[in-house]
């Protein structure tokens, strides 16, 4: 049965069967009291913004009839809606009815059918926590005591790896201007762009007329005032900005719980058709829902000017932060952390995938439009996204930002990724002649600190920015990827430490090695794309015999990337670099973008011992995705081999300390590197790195030893590390005693000159001849009792016999 209309304040819905069709609020023949159909919007306004209304009583304990009134916690700035605050969730009515509608709950069947439930943990006894064990005590408080741990309550900016800090929220009421005023060096023809409205031979600027340039009509003149009532519903409480296409104002939503929302100029024109259709243009932003882009709530018309009706983010921009940091910075420009500018750009990142997904680019993406609070980000201002195919709606964006082929082709999904690049730049440094000099170029990495330090970064900047947009990233999905990647590089080499987690590549498996990396066939592998019309057809292929699969793939029925790749791969395990390269060439042909192409041309390099042409090639794979550690170890073992240690050293530092996988084959390369320079403290340090759970912790301690040793010069100090270094290995008997052998004779020389302090030892080993030559006697009569060939085994006594001390038995 139906009861007429819905009494909630902006709710547009019917009672049906007691229940309000729309928002589900019983209705006045339920028993309950309804709420005051009032509109809340009508109570007055103080000066701080909050609704002055009395407490309504709760009727017959119910806390759904209580009235909307101001929350009564404190420092709260909600409403009571529906019994409870739209805010902290508390409720209106006294604690004891509170309690006796919890214990009223708890005591009710957690489902209708009981016992249908055999194996649910609900059947199990738990032990008492929390309220059940304050009650146990004989305390009657149940408010939460916080003594545990925080984890689960990490910041959402930073993906987990980084920590950025939040950002206060602002009060609405406080963001009002006092004065609106367009300081006169701000003010431009929103058409040309040319300088209207200054100050002339001292006369001050007019705030309205015409522009001499182009004849635009312009006006600084808010045309909204406190107290205006816009389509009977938004009351202007006053002007927060100024934007490129007017004032934007705050205003209260009369129909809906007097939330505070954004009235932004959409269409200075006084032709009614010319605005009608700019709104019929805009609606579709009204279907865009996403928590991380600013709702759009409705479009209406007020006195012949349009406006966009949004949801007010009471936080602060990136650029407003920026300019707090310079201020803070007596005035010169203080960038953001890199790893918090790149924290920022990842969390907002998949809300351009969600309007690339509906077909829409954003256009007009900087720091402006990023929005903090608290530590939650939002994207505002969707007064330049457009559809894709629209060849016909005028294109907002910024200079410096906007990407040079849009005034040609038109916004695209390249040109938005452009602007996401361009914004990372001016996050992370001062990005001087961004609107000039560089402005559609990025400038030169030998004048460029930041570049130079964070080559990832600046790899990956330089995809986003490319000239041609077919070389940016495919997709924000496939440059959100890398943005990870390179957040966690640079969150690992801000602490400084080695890496202690592992993250999974999409694109490449783990190291194939934990041990030092010697050929092609050590290096990750590529994972397989599921998504390949052949990846089913693949998988039926055997891989046992190299020579076997490559006949078979050759009768593919389709030549994809993957089949391509596949033969490629067949072609290295039977040892010709040359075909593989041969089939990595045929993919290049078929797709120049395919970098995995060049991955397969590396490792045939690899193969044939050609290390230019793979450094170039890994070089290249590390380009298109910079935020993989699986190219980097590539081309630092390319370069270790190709002449280029330095190069080689810091892509191994790299590759150890941002992931766990791939610290032992980095730690081994890096050690190797330093050692030819004969810098043993740092390739010890190196190897170091590798853990003791690692399968090639034992062959890290072997090559400590093997370090230590060459660079021993007869150090007593050395050598004992050597020893010890072994013994506290798991390497076989044969080789501990043949390493104490080398040991022991590099010491004896050294304790036969007396040249050792009293009480010295090497490992075990007193530093005294005698006890030297007994420890080099023990070794090599324990090799000998192991060796299987007689004439080895007599060569060992004969050597044990020659060292041992002299005696007259």
């Amino acid at each position: 049965m139906s009861a007429g209309a819905c009494t909630q304040p902006g709710c547009t819905g019917n009672i049906v069967d007691g229940y309000c069709d729309v928002c589900g609020m019983p209705g006045a023949s339920t028993g309950s009291t309804a709420v005051s159909s009032t509109p809340a919007a009508a109570t007055p306004i103080g000066d701080s913004g909050t609704v002055k209304a009395p407490i309504a009583a709760a009727v017959a304990g119910n806390p759904a009839s209580v009235a909307a009134s101001t929350c009564q916690q404190p420092g709260c700035t909600g409403t009571i809606l529906d019994g409870y605050c739209d805010v902290c969730g508390s409720p209106a009515v006294p604690g004891a009815k509170v309690a006796e509608a919890t214990a009223l709950a708890e005591s009710q069947p957690l489902s209708g059918r009981e016992g249908t439930s055999a194996t649910a943990a609900s059947r199990v006894q738990s032990a008492a926590i929390g309220s059940k064990r304050a009650g146990a005590t004989g305390s009657t408080s149940t408010r939460r005591t916080r003594t545990g741990s925080q984890r689960m309550r990490a910041a959402r900016i930073g993906a987990g790896l980084t920590v950025v800090p939040p950002a206060p929220p602002v009060d609405a009421a406080k963001a009002i201007m006092a004065n609106p005023q367009v300081p006169e060096d701000k003010r431009s023809c929103a058409k040309c762009g040319n300088a209207v409205g200054r100050s002339i031979d001292g006369a001050p600027g007019r705030s309205e007329g015409f522009c001499p340039n182009c004849g635009q009509q312009f006006s600084f003149t808010p045309k909204l005032k406190q107290g205006d009532l816009v389509a009977g519903q938004y009351e202007v409480a006053g002007a927060l900005a100024h934007g490129g296409l007017g004032w934007i104002y705050l205003a209260r939503d009369r129909n809906v719980s007097n939330r505070w929302v954004v009235l932004k100029g959409l269409l200075n024109s006084g032709d009614p058709d010319a605005l009608a259709a700019a709104i019929a243009e805009q609606q579709f932003l009204a279907q865009v829902e996403h928590p991380l882009i600013v709702e759009i709530y409705n479009f209406v018309t007020h006195e012949g000017a349009g406006y966009i009706v949004m949801e007010y983010v009471g936080g602060k921009s990136l650029k407003q932060i920026l300019k707090q940091r310079m201020v803070a910075n007596n005035g010169a420009y203080d960038p953001l952390p890199v790893d918090q500018a790149l924290a920022y750009i990842l969390e907002l990142l998949p809300a351009f995938q969600y309007l690339h997904d509906l077909g829409l680019v954003y256009c007009d993406f900087k720091p402006d439009n990023m929005i903090q609070v608290g530590d939650a980000m939002k994207l505002i201002d969707l007064g330049g996204v457009r559809r894709i195919d629209d060849e016909e709606s005028a294109i907002y964006g910024t200079v410096g930002y906007q990407a040079p082929e849009v005034a040609e082709v038109g916004p695209s999904v390249a040109s938005d990724i452009y602007t996401i690049g361009r914004t990372l730049v001016v996050l992370c440094m001062e990005f001087r002649g961004y609107q000039g000099t560089y402005l559609h170029s990025l400038p030169p990495v030998d004048t460029t600190p930041l570049f130079q330090e964070y080559d990832s970064l600046y790899q990956l900047i330089a995809k986003c920015c490319a000239p041609d947009p077919a070389d940016r990233f495919a997709s924000v999905d496939e440059m959100r990827t890398q943005v990870l990647g390179v957040l966690r590089e640079v969150v690992a080499r801000t602490r400084q430490g080695t890496a202690t987690t592992s993250a999974a590549s999409v694109l490449f498996e783990s190291p194939a090695t934990a041990r030092p990396i010697t050929e092609w066939s050590q290096l990750p592998d590529l994972r397989t794309d599921t998504t390949d019309p052949q990846y089913g057809w693949l998988s039926t292929i055997g891989d046992d015999d190299p020579k076997q699969r490559l006949k078979d793939l050759e009768s593919a029925p389709e030549d994809t990337a993957e089949v391509w790749l596949a033969r490629a791969h067949a072609a290295l395990a039977l040892g010709d670099p040359v075909l593989a390269r041969n089939h990595a060439q045929r993919l290049l042909t078929d797709d120049p973008w395919e970098w995995r192409a060049l991955w397969i041309e590396g490792l045939a390099s690899v193969q044939a011992g050609d290390w230019e042409t793979a450094k170039a090639s890994f070089n290249a794979v590390y380009q298109q995705v910079p935020g993989e550690l699986a190219p980097k170890l590539a081309l630092a073992f390319a370069c270790e081999r190709g002449g280029l240690p330095e190069v080689a050293e810091g892509l191994y530092l790299v590759c150890a300390s941002t992931d766990a996988a791939y610290v032992p084959p980095a730690a081994f390369g890096m050690a190797r590197v330093r050692a030819d320079r004969h810098d043993v403290p740092a390739a010890v340090a190196a190897l170091d790195l590798v853990p003791t759970t690692s399968r090639g912790y034992t062959e890290s301690r072997q090559q400590r030893a093997e370090v230590l040793l060459s660079g021993s010069a007869q150090d007593i100090t050395v050598l004992d590390q050597a020893m010890r270094t072994i013994d506290s290995s798991s390497v076989d008997q044969a080789t501990r005693q043949r390493f104490t052998v080398r040991i022991l004779n590099e010491a004896l020389p050294v304790v036969s000159a007396g040249k050792v302090p009293a009480g010295a030892r090497i490992g075990a080993v007193e530093a005294t001849e005698a006890g030297v030559r007994d420890g080099i006697e023990n070794a090599l009569r324990l090799l000998a009792r192991d060796a299987v060939d007689l004439k080895e085994r007599v060569t060992l006594v004969n050597q044990a016999n020659a060292v041992r001390n002299w005696s007259l038995t």
